[in-house]
Parts: structure tokens; sequence; C-alpha cells
């Protein structure tokens, strides 16, 4: 359907990151997507190992300047964008001080998991929606791409779902081989607990394990895609039992026309 209205938020997107099989469908299902006629905004995390000059980011004053509750302590939103010229597109990056000017993405120099992952997170799934708030934009699919994004669908479905911009909206999410061991903290859900989020919800990630974060992102999304072509088991074995629309890996040279059909299915259930 032409005039549909995309929204991408992204772990990673290549040039910004190093490709990987995440970072370059990040990269290039926008543009594709954009190519069929359709309406795209693109957002991702402003991580610290991201060069600022050589990629042209500049603060977006008039989106910036709001703060975020976490744990109860304030937390500055900063809104930045750069551009992909030859795409035609721009990408749009959640940053804050205290948690993404760090040299690094997930993961300290000697392979250890950031302790605040958990609030990195949150904080950068609030971000976006409150960022698209601002741009009074309504975007009919809203696809998330990674663990990382995996808070979005409960917060579109729970907390935001009074807000006339994302009533309509539906939320796919795409699963990639990028599982992690670590557990994101004992505190985790009450730090996710927001408006609209009732126990019943934070019970799913009261132990928040990989798994378990991608069981939460699955019950609160309208369709599933296998992002990679080898899921981690527990992954898979979890897919298996959706009752949503699930689609099946999508080779490089297919996963564009694919995911746009899997869209329209998407809006037409």
């Amino acid at each position: 359907m032409e005039n549909t209205k995309i929204l991408f938020i992204s772990q990673e997107i290549t040039p910004y990151l190093p490709e990987t099989e995440m970072s370059k469908i990040g990269r290039y299902l926008p543009q594709g997507i954009q190519e069929k006629g359709r309406e795209i905004r693109t957002f991702m995390p402003r991580f610290g190992n991201i060069n600022e000059r050589r990629n042209q980011l500049h603060e977006v004053i008039r989106l910036s300047g709001m703060n975020l509750i976490i744990d109860d302590t304030d937390h500055p939103l900063i809104i930045k964008v750069a551009s992909i010229q030859s795409a035609r597109m721009q990408v749009y990056f959640i940053d804050n001080e205290d948690y993404f000017h760090r040299k690094a993405v997930l993961k300290d120099s000697r392979g250890r998991f950031f302790a605040d992952n958990d609030e990195r997170m949150i904080f950068f799934a609030r971000g976006v929606l409150e960022t698209v708030k601002k741009l009074r934009w309504s975007p009919d699919i809203i696809h998330c791409h990674g663990w990382f994004t995996s808070l979005v669908p409960l917060y579109v479905k729970k907390s935001y779902n009074e807000e006339p911009l994302f009533t309509n909206s539906k939320v796919v999410f795409s699963a990639y081989n990028h599982a992690f061991n670590d557990s994101l903290g004992e505190n985790f859900s009450k730090k996710v607990s927001f408006e609209g989020t009732t126990d019943d919800d934070l019970s799913i990630i009261s132990e928040p394990t990989f798994r378990n974060i991608a069981r939460i992102a699955f019950r609160y999304s309208d369709g599933v895609i296998r992002g990679s072509e080898n899921l981690p088991p527990e992954i898979d074995g979890l897919m298996g039992g959706l009752d949503i629309p699930v689609l099946d890996y999508q080779p490089t040279e297919e996963y564009i026309d694919a995911y746009s059909v899997f869209y329209d299915k998407i809006l037409t259930e």
C-alpha cells in the first residue's frame, strides 16, 4: 500500500556502526521501502563510538530538551539527526550523556555487559516514542530490529495506546542471532514499569534474560520476522508457538519485497 507510514527502530545501522546482518538491514530496508512510495522515519541509539563529525550528526533543538524519568531519576533526552545522501533518507539518533557517550556499544573493552544496559534500552524505547509524538507523525507500522528495541511493543500497546498518533499503529519485531547471556538486573521490571503497564505485563521480565526479553517483544507485536537464518534455539521455540503472523528468514535479494508484502498483511489482519 502506497502512502503507508513506516517507523523503523533499529539497534544498529551502517555506516554509523560496523556492518552486520542487522546493521545492513537497518540501512537498506528503509531506503527500499521508501522507494516503494512509502513514508519512513528511522531511529537508532547514538552510541558513543559513532563519529559525529565524520557522519555529520547535529542536534535537533526543537525536538530535544525533554527529561525522561527512569528509576526516579531525570535523564535529558537529546535528539540528533544525520542524512544518508545516496538514499535520500535521514536517521534520528536518541542521545544522552550518561547512557550513550562511552566509546562502546553494549560491552566494555573487556567484553563485560554494561550494568546500565537495562536503563539504556528503556531510555531508547521511550525516547523514540516521545520524539515521534513531537514530530506529530502517526506510523501505520512500527518495525523494531534487535533485542535493544524489545520494549517498544509493550510501550506502544500499553503506555501509548491512548495516544492518537499510535492508536492504530501495528508493531512488527525482527529477531536476530544476537543473544546475550547476561541478566539485565534484578530491578529491571520495576524500572520498565510505566503508565499503563501492569504486574501481569511485567511478570514476563521478572527474570530479564534474553529469552524473556524476546517473549515480551513477541507478546505485544502484531507480527514477527526471522531476521537471521539461524536463531538461538530458545527463540526458535518461542516463534513456533506464536498465534500472530510470522515471516520466515528472507535472503538479501528478496527481503525488501517480502517485508513490504508482510506489512500489508499485518495492516489488513
